[in-house]
């Protein structure tokens, strides 16, 4: 057996802040998170800029919620393409289901027919009353478009 010592070399990591002004300002959380090449995506709900959920039924809301997540990776650099997670929190698994096509159109009208690891989760409620669908990502977007 070797006597040769393990050694583990902590760097610093540099975190960038990532807050679109087309998106509400936040108060005590970001949009997301740049570490290196990985982009964590904060929770988005439907929220407008005037920290309205937007009305309607639940493709509406992804529409929204999904464009607020595309805002802050475009904000950190990057592009649809560079997702590879994203989770869906829902208050009704069921009304996802029975639109379910219309929610597949709007995922490939907004971030085309690549798609990353998914992950579908019915919960009670969510942060505010009103929305019906939370969804945050982890995406690694390449030093080049940083």
């Amino acid at each position: 057996m070797s006597s040769q010592q393990n050694t583990i070399e902590h760097l610093p990591t540099e975190h960038q802040v990532v807050n679109p002004e087309a998106l509400p300002k936040p108060r005590g959380y970001a949009h997301g998170v740049r570490a290196g090449d990985t982009v964590h995506l904060g929770g988005q709900t439907a929220l407008d800029i005037n920290m309205n959920i937007v009305s309607g039924g639940i493709v509406e809301q992804f529409r929204q919620a999904f464009g607020n997540v595309l805002a802050t990776l475009a904000e950190a650099g990057g592009e649809p393409r560079d997702l590879v997670s994203v989770t869906i929190y829902l208050t009704d698994v069921d009304d996802y289901m029975e639109n379910g096509r219309e929610i597949g159109k709007a995922w490939r009208e907004m971030a085309g027919s690549d798609y990353p690891a998914l992950a579908g989760i019915g919960v009670s409620r969510l942060w505010q009353k009103e929305a019906l669908i939370e969804i945050q990502g982890v995406a690694v977007v390449p030093p080049s478009r940083a």
